[in-house]
């Protein structure tokens, strides 16, 4: 599927029901076309109890799915949604495909289309132990590091090891930060993420992450959500 008639697809959708989904913004997407897809919509309303609502109607699971996420929402807000659909398709016995794809959808404002991040290895935890202690890696503690993100303005390096503070970054200044890691020893990010960051401030650090091509630094497919 091309990306105008996915943008159409989009805004016809949201015209019928009198309701928009405002797409996060990114610059650059490394993904820019997504064949054979299911859209699945998560609104900002603040009518509702959660402020959100999910539209997942006509949803194929041997497809790709696109997640189309209203940046203003919160990851409190939509995380245990995502939880419950990646759950539905992991775990759906009939008409599964092992090769689908999840994928969120973003306003690419460098080509003024649709973009895309992929998600389909995420595993998002809430309301779990810290990183640091959790026992679920099979990495040494000595290349594990954690990177916090607390705000667009307060993301902290700490290390695994020894549970302090190596460095302060922002969202500006991350990707030098990480290509700065020295390359005589192999890292294993895992991400630690406050809930109350908007979906946006979400989206710009993953696509921040996606652009750090670096062969000692790894991104652990663990995202803890506190």
């Amino acid at each position: 599927m091309k990306y105008p008639f996915l943008l159409l697809l989009v805004l016809t959708f949201s015209c019928n029901h009198q309701k928009t989904v405002f797409l996060p913004e990114i610059e650059h997407a490394d993904i820019t076309e997504v064949h054979d897809i299911s859209p699945i919509y998560i609104f900002y309303d603040e009518t509702k109890a959660d402020s959100l609502e999910l539209n997942r109607n006509n949803v194929i699971s041997t497809t790709n799915w696109l997640l189309n996420i209203d940046k203003r929402l919160t990851l409190g807000q939509v995380v245990p949604k995502i939880i419950m659909l990646q759950d539905k398709k992991r775990n759906a016995e009939l008409h599964k495909n092992e090769n689908s794809k999840n994928y969120f959808s973003c306003n690419d404002t460098s080509i003024q289309n649709l973009g895309f991040i992929e998600f389909t290895p995420i595993i998002y935890k809430m309301n779990s132990i810290l990183p640091n202690v959790s026992s679920d890696y099979s990495n040494a503690k000595k290349k594990r590091m954690i990177l916090n993100f607390k705000t667009p303005n307060d993301i902290k390096f700490v290390t695994l090891y020894n549970d302090s503070i190596i460095k302060n970054s922002t969202l500006k200044t991350l990707k030098t930060d990480l290509d700065a890691l020295p390359n005589d020893k192999e890292y294993d990010i895992v991400l630690n993420i406050n809930d109350q960051l908007t979906f946006q401030d979400y989206i710009t650090f993953k696509s921040t992450l996606s652009k750090v091509k670096l062969g000692h630094v790894t991104i652990n497919e663990n995202e803890f959500i506190y």
